[in-house]
């Protein structure tokens, strides 16, 4: 059996690696992660301001990042395949379908106006950053 490889043996393994959790609570982190390890998925949304105000480096290409658990852990090594930044409002139903916890735009429309709104505001021309990535390794 192998052992588990702790946060800061995968960070010292993966120095460019930034460290991150999805959503902003533990339920919306264990249910993102679930769709993540499912392959359902392959994209993600954040507000640009997130970035700007935490002074966190961007998503680049090539890139791999681990993602946390709500507690912490590791959870998932994902690599980003593309990143881009548009407006809130420039978002499509492709675009959605890719996010995985989404029916459609009106139901991203939603839940993202609400996810953005608990985190600094929202507006129909703020500036979003969409990653698509894909999972190199799950740490569960």
């Amino acid at each position: 059996m192998t052992q588990k490889k702790t946060l800061q043996q995968l960070v010292d393994e993966n120095p460019q690696a930034e460290t991150f959790r999805f959503g902003d609570s533990k339920t919306l982190c264990d249910e993102i992660l679930a769709l993540v390890r499912s392959g359902q998925k392959t994209a993600t949304v954040e507000a640009m301001r997130a970035f700007e105000k935490e002074g966190d480096a961007l998503p680049e290409v090539g890139r791999r990042d681990i993602a946390l658990t709500w507690e912490g852990a590791p959870a998932a090594m994902i690599e980003t395949v593309a990143v881009e930044v548009m407006r809130f409002d420039e978002m499509t139903e492709e675009k959605v379908a890719a996010q995985g916890e989404f029916r459609d735009l009106a139901h991203w429309q939603k839940g993202y106006r609400a996810y953005f709104s608990r985190n600094g505001g929202v507006s129909d021309d703020m500036r979003i950053l969409y990653e698509t990535f894909r999972v190199v390794e799950d740490y569960a």
